[in-house]
């Protein structure tokens, strides 16, 4: 998949009462965001929706008949593209709520939540072929504390994720600042087949964040 061209003119913002400048840049950003437009001209609900779409396409996670499990999901980009490829089920959760898409059974609540893990597992129908986590806390400005939270919830993620992974599932996580750390990594190679770090080309260049990608899990 190629990204999209970024050669449309760009739009500028003009700074209204009290808007910090910060914010400003971000809405520019985001109005001029090509894949914000391509987005919206085909009709999914964010940006993000390319990021699986590209790594599907480089790592071929995504086949029909799947059982997956969709984490951080709204406003549901990913569970779009899930729900248009045959999935056998697909079970999501965020702390936000998010609209109804046809084939995905949707949980608001926060994944955090000690009683999360087992209301996924009540509704998935079975052991999961994939498991997809978007999740990232809210940041602090503070790059340590942001790192330690993040890892905290990717390892909330692996945690559910080997409990309810079949033979030869896979695992795909969100993390930053420079990936995984070695603790979690040693422990996914000795669990999975593969394990690398993407960068798809619909996450923003400034931006951090890269996907930790788990293939062929080994059952235990």
């Amino acid at each position: 998949m190629r990204p999209p061209s970024g050669r449309e003119r760009k739009k500028r913002v003009k700074k209204a009462g009290k808007i910090k400048e910060s914010s400003t840049r971000w809405i520019s950003r985001h109005i001029n965001d090509p894949y914000v437009h391509k987005a919206t001209q085909q009709g999914y609900r964010s940006r993000a929706a390319f990021k699986l779409l590209e790594m599907d396409e480089k790592l071929h996670l995504i086949k029909p008949g799947m059982r997956v499990v969709d984490l951080g999901a709204a406003p549901g980009g990913w569970s779009q593209i899930l729900a248009s490829r045959k999935m056998s089920h697909i079970a999501a959760i965020d702390i936000l709520p998010m609209d109804p898409i046809e084939g995905v059974d949707f949980i608001e609540m926060d994944f955090t939540d000690n009683e999360a893990p087992d209301r996924l597992k009540a509704i998935m129908q079975g052991e999961a072929d994939l498991v997809l986590s978007d999740l990232a806390p809210n940041t602090t400005g503070h790059k340590r504390t942001d790192h330690l939270r993040t890892m905290a919830i990717v390892e909330l993620a692996w945690d559910f994720a080997k409990d309810v992974l079949k033979q030869n599932g896979a695992f795909v996580a969100k993390v930053f600042q420079g990936g995984a750390e070695n603790e979690l990594l040693t422990e996914l190679k000795k669990n999975f087949k593969s394990v690398k770090h993407i960068k798809p080309p619909a996450s923003r260049a400034e931006s951090s964040e890269v996907y930790l990608v788990a293939q062929g899990y080994k059952q235990k």
